[in-house]
């Protein structure tokens, strides 16, 4: 991929110096307890940015390839990966293209915080879906679209003055994440519809709860500090049922065998 300028390309350092090396927080601790132990498995990290979950992946024994639109960024993953090896291929692409891994077989993907940066959804998620075996996994977070942010760096997930029932890209007025590269802001039914249209069946939607906002507790719903706990959703890819057959999937929360494409909630 060649000449295209991504909108974190003009952030990359403000960005590494954001979110850091540390994997500790809420969303990116959800996300990596979904995935379960990933020794010996393929897995796929969708905006793998500076490969900051890439390589806590790779550190627990899984074969990675990450993948993302930002030079810079992956020129940042790169260098680590040169200083630190851990086995990790990086290639720089639009996931959302229908070539972009072709004839690659993975047994899983991720992504962490990075659905509301790709603009097509329904096209990312059927890359995954393409790349990913039958069976496979695929598990992500993201910042609760539900509530926006309440100052003037908190990653606000949709425009105050538009609502939350309004879809699309947009930026926020703050000097944060949003307030320099935007996002795209979508309801959560819209995520979880997308899924089954692009081959993936619901297995385990969990909440977290929201992490301390700095004053000892969310001083009103508006305002509570749910985008920083995002919640991360885990689904299992199954092949497209011959007409009039009926495929059974496994609850993950309890064991309990439910009909295919119903929803876990």
């Amino acid at each position: 991929m060649t000449g295209a300028i991504a909108r974190y390309d003009q952030i990359a350092d403000f960005y590494d110096a954001k979110a850091g090396r540390s994997v500790a927080d809420p969303a990116t601790a959800a996300l990596l307890g979904l995935v379960g132990h990933a020794g010996g498995m393929r897995l796929l990290d969708v905006a793998c940015g500076q490969g900051r979950v890439a390589r806590e992946l790779a550190r627990r024994g899984a074969r990675i390839t990450g993948v993302d639109i930002s030079a810079a960024l992956l020129a940042k993953a790169r260098a680590q990966e040169r200083a630190e090896p851990l086995g990790i291929g990086y290639l720089h692409a639009d996931a959302t293209d229908p070539r972009v891994l072709a004839g690659q077989v993975f047994d899983g993907a991720v992504c962490n915080h990075g659905l509301s940066d790709i603009d097509d959804l329904d096209g990312v998620l059927a890359t995954i879906a393409r790349v990913v075996r039958a069976g496979g996994l695929f598990v992500f977070s993201l910042l609760h679209p539900c509530f926006p942010g309440w100052d003037r760096d908190a990653p606000s997930s949709w425009p105050p003055d538009r609502g939350y029932y309004w879809e699309g890209w947009w930026l926020a007025g703050n000097p944060g994440f949003r307030g320099k590269v935007g996002a795209s802001h979508r309801r959560l039914s819209t995520y979880l519809n997308s899924s089954p249209r692009t081959g993936w069946r619901w297995k385990r939607p969990p909440n977290r709860r929201p992490a301390p906002t700095g004053n000892g507790g969310c001083p009103a719903p508006q305002r509570c500090r749910c985008s920083w706990s995002a919640g991360a959703g885990a689904g299992s890819r199954v092949p497209r049922p011959a007409r009039g057959e009926r495929r059974a999937g496994q609850n993950a929360m309890n064991g309990r065998r439910t009909p295919a494409g119903s929803a876990l909630t």
